[in-house]
């Protein structure tokens, strides 16, 4: 953002400072409000900052059109996982999660609600992982920036220049809709059954979109996994029948709990449920699916238009293993590679969670980074390419306090049958920015003309 409106933004965070720097009587509403709200990650208020995170809208249209093209390339990576064990076997797929990936889900789309998680920086942005199975915080947006009609200097800013809100829980919902009746479904409001083990820490967004659903006409359960029963072609919980299943819960969490004779999974393989996400979004969400898109030896999976947008908007990725690869245009032996290279590598786990796992190789010793290489090479891990990442003043309160502090952002957008609307915008001190490890979040608001 430059010129007058990074002028008028740094204007209105010196004003918000100033005027709420001992403001706890605020901070006890915005706090208190989260609260009613649910805008939690287990019982902490994960907000506390006084604005909302603002996004040029030609930056956000440059996202979103990116994020289209890419979500056609994951699509073309399911479709070969699904033909090819080799490409199943280099996502690390287990042979559960590949037959249940198998299970027709009525619908053509490989996500019908993912997120890609996204670093930004002054010349441009990065996709560095893909959360096609299980996105959360669709249904913070709105809670979020209800937040700040309690901050007149900022509903003041907000009505003086040209802006908007993504509605990502409106999208959610027509979504679920649009799948539905793409597998055939009749009835006009369908029951949606959102489901997820009992006492998960994104429990009190599930309370948000429920009550959304419910004001659209739809009713609405939220339920555990051990509640569902399937009899007679119809998959119910409690009594209560489930025409969409939401599902929250981990695939591969589902998978280690349960085996085919649950009554989800036989739902699913007689076609009697509309189920999203589909078994199947496990094959891009596997970080490895960034492996794929970055070998060259795939290459002819995509099209032109992708194979640019992987190059320009993609990190270097590959699957950890004693093996020799491409780096910069020139063969190498990986591990010696990652060894050497520990300034600029991150290690991930190929399928985890909530930064668990994550080993940044610039803030680890040369030892500490041994140990967890050695340990990449028995289990599933990915390494990846380290890309710059955009730091933004933001002001915030902690201890009583309001004060400006320099935060790494990462915006994730959330896509809609592979269209983006809106995202989750998280911040954090340090390099790893994420809401599980203690970070925070706030409201998005697109400023248009600029």
């Amino acid at each position: 953002m430059l010129g007058r409106m990074q002028s008028a933004v740094d204007d209105l965070d010196r004003k918000l400072v100033h005027e709420h720097e001992h403001d706890t009587s605020l901070f006890d509403r915005l706090t208190e409000k989260q609260r009613q709200t649910g805008i939690l990650h287990g019982k902490r208020p994960i907000c506390r900052f006084l604005r909302p995170y603002f996004l040029p809208e030609t930056r956000y249209r440059e996202i979103k059109d990116a994020a289209w093209t890419l979500y056609g390339a994951f699509g073309e990576v399911t479709a070969a996982a699904l033909r090819d064990n080799a490409i199943a076997d280099e996502l690390g797929l287990l042979e559960a999660e590949l037959r249940a990936a198998r299970i027709d889900p009525g619908y053509q789309d490989i996500s019908i609600t993912s997120r890609l998680d996204t670093f930004m920086s002054r010349d441009g942005f990065a996709f560095l992982e893909y959360n096609a199975e299980n996105p959360a915080g669709i249904g913070d947006q709105p809670s979020l920036e209800n937040l700040f009609s309690e901050v007149p200097l900022v509903k003041g800013f907000l009505a003086s220049h040209d802006h908007f809100y993504p509605q990502p829980h409106r999208r959610l919902l027509d979504s679920l809709d649009s799948a539905y009746r793409a597998r055939g479904g009749q009835r006009a409001k369908p029951n949606i059954a959102i489901v997820d083990w009992t006492g998960v820490d994104t429990s009190p967004e599930f309370e948000i979109l429920g009550e959304h659903f419910r004001s659209q006409g739809h009713d609405v359960r939220i339920c555990d996994p051990n509640e569902l029963e399937y009899s007679g072609g119809v998959l119910s919980a409690g009594g209560f029948r489930v025409d969409i299943f939401y599902k929250r819960v981990i695939i591969h969490e589902y998978l280690q709990a349960f085996d085919e004779s649950h009554a989800l999974l036989r739902a699913c393989a007689d076609g009697n449920v509309c189920m999203v996400n589909s078994f199947r979004t496990k094959i891009p969400h596997k970080k490895a699916s960034f492996a794929v898109l970055t070998d060259e030896k795939y290459s002819g999976l995509f099209t032109t238009a992708q194979r640019a947008v992987i190059q320009d908007h993609i990190p270097w990725t590959r699957r950890v293993a004693e093996r020799s690869t491409t780096f910069r245009d020139r063969r190498v032996d990986l591990v010696p590679l990652v060894r050497s290279r520990r300034d600029g590598l991150i290690l991930k786990p190929n399928d985890d969670y909530g930064g668990h796992g994550i080993i940044l190789g610039w803030e680890s010793s040369e030892r500490a980074w041994d140990d967890a290489i050695q340990a990449a090479l028995t289990e599933p891990y990915v390494v990846q390419e380290r890309v710059g990442n955009e730091k933004v003043e933001m002001p915030a309160f902690a201890e009583g306090t309001a004060r400006m502090e320099t935060l790494n952002v990462d915006f994730d957008p959330f896509l809609f049958r592979g269209e983006v609307e809106g995202g989750m915008v998280r911040l954090a001190p340090g390099s790893l920015v994420n809401i599980t490890q203690g970070g925070g979040e706030t409201a998005l608001a697109i400023l248009k003309g600029c």
